[in-house]
């Protein structure tokens, strides 16, 4: 064990310890739920980056997402021709990355629709339940979480308006630190051609993330109330789509709606950074932006999670783009990063896909609260008030994540592991512009 990875470990207890400061109640700790949720982060570490067996696991896993990105690119190419072709056109974030979270949606429906996902996710939904203590609802929709996103919250619509305001912000913590599978494999797709295992390793990410959730929740907002569901099972209501074709429909209906969304939010994020790059720039003589600034104020947070001293300030800058501009274009900079060779340390690139794979960001908190308000407008006050906790929760437990990455990760590592070198990279990553309005290097 060198000295980073013994930072990731002290950066465990710090990231913990900054939550509890931040806590609404300072006495009330549930230990039970904090031992055990590191324990199992931990459990997962060492399965991911030390046990032979699982690795390869997670190695088959990779293989197989991969293998599904292909079958995918067969109808984004018919549709878009030459368009969904990198190598002729370069890279089109609508036409080639886009039409993966189409496929994705329609696909999730298909396995909710054969009861494949209801039984993976009530399985995760126990093991929360009895090792930490928490309710069935939250249970549910945190395990929901490691697979889908805010469709999570209609699992455990019955018992929305009954929540306590601790349930409330660890649903949000939940939705918010983990990301769904039909936008994980955007990520792939950045990533897969510089960083080959890319794929399991944000499966293990986000695996990771579920019990990260639960502990920097109710660190923030601990359990005063007695919830309703506490220590009790909580079953997925069956699917509603009248067959498999209803259920694929229906799906690739949903993964419209959420491309949508997220072409809305580069949009209008990206051109409202624009100007407040303007604004600062003008008020600095042009030696300052936000993502500068929020590169400042992630500084420590990615020394604590192990980052090399030389790599921190291109960390830091990854960070505060993701809270400002979705976690779409900081995976986007990562691979220009690793592709660039603009780390000097592989470590840095296993830690950051792990830390970046949340929708911590503050697009993402107006979608959830507005999605739960939605469904108990009763309790709107409640909601709204955890919300800003809720991001601090949930950009605590991806850091937590990355710490995890970074207590077990060697240089010497296994296959699971390995970067391509950066002259193998193909024409797609190569395609990728470059979309940060300021230097990744400097925070």
């Amino acid at each position: 064990m060198n000295r980073y990875n013994i930072i990731s470990v002290l950066g465990l207890f710090l990231l913990m310890l900054l939550a509890w400061i931040c806590s609404t109640n300072h006495r009330r700790l549930n230990f039970r739920l904090i031992a055990w949720g590191l324990t199992l982060q931990l459990i997962l570490g060492a399965l991911i980056f030390m046990v032979p067996a699982s690795q390869h696991v997670f190695l088959r896993m990779n293989d197989g997402v991969l293998k599904i990105l292909e079958s995918a690119q067969a109808g984004q190419k018919f549709v878009f021709g030459s368009l969904a072709d990198s190598k002729a056109v370069g890279f089109v974030l609508f036409t080639q990355a886009f039409p993966i979270v189409i496929f994705f949606s329609a696909l999730m429906g298909l396995l909710y629709f054969w009861r494949i996902m209801p039984m993976i996710i009530c399985g995760f939904a126990r093991l929360f339940t009895r090792v930490m203590r928490v309710s069935g609802a939250e249970s549910l929709c945190t395990a929901s979480n490691i697979f889908v996103g805010i469709e999570s919250v209609t699992a455990i619509r019955p018992y929305l308006p009954r929540m306590t305001r601790s349930e409330y912000c660890t649903i949000l913590t939940a939705g918010m630190a983990t990301v769904a599978s039909s936008t994980m494999g955007i990520y792939v797709l950045f990533l897969a051609d510089t960083f080959p295992t890319i794929a399991g390793q944000l499966i293990a990410a986000s695996f990771m993330s579920a019990p990260a959730a639960l502990v920097m929740s109710k660190l923030v907002v601990p359990e005063e109330e007695h919830p309703v569901t506490l220590g009790l099972d909580v079953h997925m209501e069956p699917s509603e789509d009248a067959s498999w074709i209803d259920a694929i429909v229906n799906g690739a209906m949903a993964g419209l709606k959420l491309v949508g969304g997220i072409v809305a939010l580069l949009v209008a994020f990206l051109g409202l950074l624009a100007l407040a790059d303007l604004l600062i720039g003008a008020l600095t003589g042009g030696h300052g932006s936000l993502t500068t600034i929020l590169g400042y104020v992630f500084y420590p947070f990615a020394l604590a999670m192990g980052i090399p001293t030389a790599d921190v300030p291109f960390a830091a800058n990854l960070l505060g783009q993701r809270l400002i501009m979705t976690e779409v274009p900081a995976y986007q900079t990562l691979a220009l990063g690793i592709r660039a060779g603009q780390m000097t340390d592989s470590r840095t690139a296993v830690i950051m896909a792990y830390a970046l794979c949340g929708f911590a960001h503050i697009a993402s908190l107006a979608i959830f609260v507005g999605g739960i308000v939605a469904l108990a407008p009763t309790r709107r006050k409640d909601i709204v008030a955890v919300g800003p906790r809720a991001l601090l929760a949930a950009t605590l437990a991806c850091l937590m994540t990355g710490a995890v990455a970074g207590v077990f990760f060697h240089e010497s590592g296994t296959s699971l592991l390995k970067l391509a070198p950066a002259a193998q990279s193909s024409q797609l990553t190569a395609n990728i512009p470059a979309i940060t309005p300021s230097d990744p290097h400097t925070p």
